[in-house]
């Protein structure tokens, strides 16, 4: 096994175990780690079949799937619409299938990445909850999906602004769980189709993905071990700090590559 592939191992066992701990994560640790190495657009390709299993498996073993998947279509589907504008948007031209790390739009991706894990990071750590009132939900819900949707199409990451969004829905805890699965889980599909049609999914990415659901696999059934034997809010805030650090390194290494 060579470096590179034991460092995407690695990577892929850590994120799944901050999913198994948090009930989320997973993208976006994968992500802000394996860009470090990756293209964004080739990150996000082996982020697809992980992240679809684990999200499927959580929305699954929810209690009641019917009732949140009436209330949340719309921004369901704004989701899937704001993903491939954000597919468009990142439009660079392609190298040997990916999108290169030195090009413009892969630079702007990575930055627009580095912007959204600090700002989730700081939202975390800063403890605000918000609240969306009931008559707001037609219009907040949409919005907050096709933001979503940009940014996954963009970045791979699909955890801003929906993930708050819910937490602001006051909804109970399995509810809220369920919910966060079955949001990313449309938001991993919409993405794999925005891949596909750029011809980023390819057989070797695909081949890629199915063999990191091996490491996030084992570290998710770890994470759900350890949520049992160590205080959540301590993990939470390490989560959120490491997620800021990791972010305010992306803007700063662009920001260098972009002086060079």
């Amino acid at each position: 096994m060579d470096t590179s592939t034991l460092f995407i191992a690695l990577v892929f066992v850590l994120a799944g175990l901050v999913k198994g701990v948090t009930g989320m994560g997973l993208p976006t640790v994968a992500m802000a780690l394996l860009t470090l190495t990756l293209p964004p657009l080739e990150a996000a390709a082996l982020l697809i079949v992980p992240s679809a299993v684990t999200n499927v498996w959580q929305l699954a073993t929810g209690p009641a799937l019917y009732p949140l998947w009436l209330r949340l279509r719309p921004m369901l589907a704004a989701v899937c619409v704001g993903t491939a504008a954000g597919g468009w948007l990142l439009s660079a031209p392609p190298q040997d299938g990916f999108v290169s790390a030195g090009a413009s739009g892969g630079a702007w991706a990575s930055l627009v990445l580095g912007l959204a894990l600090a700002g989730y990071g700081a939202l975390g750590l800063s403890g605000w909850r918000g609240r969306v009132a009931p008559r707001a939900e037609p219009w907040a819900g949409p919005l907050a999906g096709a933001a979503t949707g940009v940014l996954a199409g963009v970045t791979g990451v699909f955890v801003m602004p929906v993930a708050p969004y819910l937490q602001a829905l006051n909804l109970d805890k399995d509810d809220l769980v369920q919910a966060l699965g079955l949001a990313f889980t449309v938001s991993t599909l919409a993405l794999a189709v925005v891949l596909t049609c750029r011809g980023n999914w390819q057989a070797s990415a695909a081949g890629g993905s199915v063999l990191a659901l091996l490491p996030a696999g084992a570290g998710m059934v770890l994470g759900q071990w350890l949520r049992g034997r160590m205080p959540a809010a301590v993990f939470r805030r390490c989560f959120f700090i490491s997620l800021l650090a990791l972010g305010a390194h992306q803007c700063v290494r662009v920001a260098m590559t972009s002086l060079a």
